[in-house]
């Protein structure tokens, strides 16, 4: 009897990326995409494959270095609470960080303001074989400044290119930047963490109780939550304007953090799997040379001393 063929990891782990990625096809809704699915998993089996993408993303990486063809941008979003740090630091434990880099972008200071909006996040992208992760990213240029009409005042543009339309334009902007970088070679992933608002609170109790935790709270974090409405308005303009073939959103159930930390490394091993990364092999020129190298190597271990211990 012939065997069955064996299922690629996209397809072992199809059933935690598919249902979650939105690429621009069809109509977007963000009350469509459940807060606190957990799939058909519980904590134990969350972690179990956890570790078992983290292993595959060690191995992945080792071949993206040594082809040095590709580079990953893999970009977070979410409202405050969501979860990106400890996803980031639950996610990519245990890869080189001689080929992986983390950005957070915060407010932009003078120097990026006297630039275009995109910038500072050029500047940012993962060189070849390397996998860049922005903490916060573009997209905020689409988020904050529109919840917030102030701060895009202070980007200095000229009053004539602040119409009604630069939303539109910015998107269009953004989508161009992001076919450029996939059609040279870096593959683009966006994960927003869609967090319930009950969630938030719950967390930002937790931040409150803790003592370990209270830096992380911020009294802006309540004035922002205030805006909550607002902002879930702008993501679901974000998502349905920007998804693409090439860099699709995966909008992710953050309210158990196990959950989408599953989804996340899921998504990031099957793209990375789709890139059919090889280690090189070495020419015939170079075989030759590896067989002298490795006879004088020989000859030199059997005519020479050992060395004292």
């Amino acid at each position: 009897m012939s065997k069955k063929p064996s299922k690629s990891l996209a397809q072992e782990l199809d059933r935690y990326i598919t249902p979650f990625r939105y690429d621009g096809s069809g109509k977007f809704h963000l009350k469509d995409y459940k807060t606190n699915e957990k799939g058909d998993l519980d904590k134990e089996k969350a972690q179990e494959i956890l570790d078992a993408n983290k292993k595959r993303m060690i191995e992945f990486q080792e071949k993206l270095y040594a082809q040095d063809r590709w580079s990953v941008l893999i970009v977070f979003q979410a409202m405050d609470a969501g979860g990106k740090d400890s996803a980031i630091k639950a996610i990519f434990e245990g890869i080189n960080p001689q080929g992986c880099e983390v950005h957070a972008f915060k407010a932009p200071s003078t120097k990026e303001l006297d630039h275009d909006f995109l910038w500072r996040h050029a500047i940012a992208l993962p060189e070849r074989v390397h996998i860049g992760i922005f903490n916060r990213s573009h997209y905020e240029e689409c988020l904050v400044t529109r919840v917030h009409p102030e701060i895009l005042a202070k980007q200095k543009l000229p009053q004539r290119l602040v119409t009604k339309n630069i939303w539109k334009e910015r998107f269009e902007d953004i989508s161009a930047f992001e076919r450029h970088l996939s059609r040279n070679g870096t593959v683009v992933l966006k994960f927003f963490l869609n967090l319930s608002k009950e969630e938030q609170r719950e967390r930002f109790l937790e931040r409150l109780e803790e003592p370990a935790k209270q830096w992380k709270f911020s009294m802006d974090d309540i004035k922002e939550r205030a805006l909550w409405p607002r902002y879930q308005a702008v993501y679901q303009d974000i998502v349905r304007h920007t998804a693409t073939s090439h860099a699709p959103w995966y909008v992710v159930p953050a309210d158990h953090k196990w959950f989408a930390r599953v989804v996340i490394g899921s998504a990031i091993v099957a793209a990375l799997e789709k890139l059919d990364l090889r280690f090189p092999r070495a020419d015939k020129g170079s075989l030759r040379e590896f067989a002298e190298v490795r006879k004088a190597l020989e000859s030199e271990g059997k005519g020479g001393r050992k060395p004292a211990k």
